[in-house]
Formats: structure tokens, C-alpha cells, sequence
């Protein structure tokens, strides 16, 4: 065993060996290497707004450096390649207007589409003999989550009723991901509260007196957050719901008899109703008044 140690020691220490790095030593100072380094890994990006991939670059040439972006696809799509800040050709139509590079090789995109997603890569070389340095930062690109609600058929329900279902809403927002606080808090799956795969609907599959309670949904994906108004689930007792309903009932009952007992039918149209006008009238004959009647008249109203 000793002796395989000290025959590994000897190969180690050999002067072929040790020729060999002082080339590799001397190799290494002479060629130009480009070194590129950035502080980031990840750009969250937001719809409509701009991502800044900032790198920066080493090399002992005062050369202008060719900057060359590229996003992985299928086959890479060159965004866009520089000498310096000057731009070479002519941008893709999605890219238009929205490219800027800096002095540093760092890239500035515009106006992000959700498309823009992808892992991009940067290559900067100075001269034909130069190791070019290389760099990849991924971006995704998401729309902010608008403010959410609870949806729900009726926030008042019955005790032991089965499959009572809400539902965590929102207008906006990309790659959401759903939290729903009891009363403050978390809420998960358990022998009686399902969930919906991506939690957005929970399901309570029998109603206990235990879930009256204030519930409230979470919303977030990684540029924003959202938090939905609270909402109060009240559970009745099945008895209670039944003094309720009949208190309900009788007081219903008494009204509509006291509506009828107060109503008097109106007077249809062409009903007849007598006016007697009595007018005095006398007979006279000669200049004695023989006597006196009465006329009775209908009026028709």
C-alpha cells in the first residue's frame, strides 16, 4: 500500500508533469479570456413593463466587444448581436423598438409580452483568438393578480348540509396560486374540507356548526399579491331554522287576515246606485192646490 502511495507521489511530482502546467500556466496568460459576470439567475417580469439582464464583462483587450442575446426555443432565436452599442442588421419584427444594449453587454427589453419567456443567453467575444465568455438568465413574464372574492350560493346555510362549495374569483393574473384562511388561519384538506387541485375551490362535504366561521381567499404569483374582503358563513341549527320559519309563517298568516278583514270591495263600473231627489210638486186646479207627490229619480253613475 505504501508503496502504490509513494509511486502516485512520484508520478504527481514528475518533471514531465510539472512542465506540463508551467505551459498550461504560461498558455493561459497570453490568451485573452473573456469573463462574464451577473448578480442574477431569475428576472420576474411584468406585463407591459421592462426586464434589465445586467452583466458585466472582463478582458485585458481594448477591443469593442460583440455582444450576441439569444433565447432558447426549438432552434435559439438571435434577439439581437451589437459591436459595442451598435446594433448589427435589423431587429425581428417582435423585438422592434423595445431593444436596448449597454456598454457592459447588458441586455434591456421593452414593453414585455408574456411570449417573451424564456431562458436567454449572452455571448461576448473580442477578437477571433478570444475565449468567448457565456451567460444565461431565465425570464418569466407574468400579468399582476387583481383583487379576488369569494363566490358562494348562499352565505347562510344548515346544519349538516352536504358538498357546501366556495369559490376563490379574480379578473386578472397569471400562474395564480390559491390560500384560503379560517378565521385567519390556514386552511387545508382534512377528512371533511376538500380542495380543487389548484385550490381555488373548497368544498365543505358536511356542515357542522364548528365551520361558522369568517373565510377569507389568498391569491398570489411572483410579481403580486391579492386578498380577498372577508366573508361570514353563519350556520343554523336545523331546529332553529325551523322556529324561524314558522315564526315566519304566522306572522305572514295574521297579516293577510288582517288585510282581508280590513278590505271592502270597490263599487264596479256601471254598478247602479239610487238618489232620490225629491222636488215638491202640487197639483192645482183652479187656484186650490189638490195635493202633493214625489218623484223619485235614478241616477246612473
Amino acid at each position: 500500500m505504501k508503496t502504490e502511495r509513494a509511486g502516485d507521489l512520484r508520478a504527481l511530482t514528475s518533471p514531465s508533469l510539472l512542465h506540463l502546467l508551467w505551459l498550461l500556466a504560461v498558455y493561459t496568460d497570453l490568451v485573452e479570456v473573456v469573463n462574464i459576470t451577473s448578480h442574477m439567475q431569475h428576472i420576474h417580469g411584468t406585463y407591459g413593463k421592462s426586464a434589465l439582464f445586467s452583466v458585466q464583462y472582463s478582458s485585458s483587450s481594448s477591443d469593442k466587444p460583440v455582444v450576441k442575446w439569444q433565447v432558447r426555443r426549438e432552434k435559439p432565436i438571435t434577439v439581437v448581436q451589437s459591436v459595442g452599442t451598435d446594433i448589427i442588421g435589423n431587429l425581428r419584427p417582435d423585438y422592434k423598438d423595445r431593444i436596448q444594449i449597454f456598454e457592459n453587454g447588458s441586455l434591456l427589453i421593452s414593453n414585455l409580452f408574456l411570449s417573451d419567456e424564456g431562458m436567454y443567453e449572452v455571448e461576448v467575444s473580442i477578437t477571433d483568438d478570444t475565449f468567448t465568455g457565456e451567460k444565461s438568465i431565465n425570464l418569466t413574464v407574468d400579468v399582476p393578480v387583481s383583487k379576488p372574492r369569494v363566490s358562494v350560493l348562499s352565505s347562510t346555510i344548515l346544519e349538516l348540509t352536504e358538498n357546501f362549495s366556495m369559490s376563490c374569483i379574480h379578473d386578472n393574473g397569471t400562474k395564480p396560486i390559491y390560500t384560503w384562511l379560517k378565521a385567519g388561519k390556514l386552511l387545508t384538506n382534512d377528512s371533511r374540507i376538500l380542495m380543487s387541485p389548484d385550490h381555488r375551490v373548497i368544498t365543505i362535504t358536511r356542515v357542522l356548526l364548528s365551520d361558522d366561521d369568517i373565510y377569507t381567499c389568498l391569491v398570489e404569483n411572483p410579481i403580486s399579491s391579492g386578498r380577498s374582503s372577508p366573508i361570514k358563513i353563519t350556520v343554523y341549527r336545523r331546529s332553529s331554522l325551523y322556529i324561524v320559519l314558522s315564526t315566519g309563517g304566522i306572522f305572514l298568516l295574521v297579516t293577510l287576515v288582517t288585510v282581508c278583514a280590513c278590505w271592502k270591495p270597490s263599487r264596479k263600473y256601471g254598478e247602479y246606485s239610487h238618489s232620490t231627489l225629491r222636488p215638491h210638486l202640487s197639483w192645482i186646479k183652479g187656484s186650490a192646490q189638490i195635493g202633493a207627490k214625489y218623484l223619485s229619480v235614478v241616477v246612473l253613475h
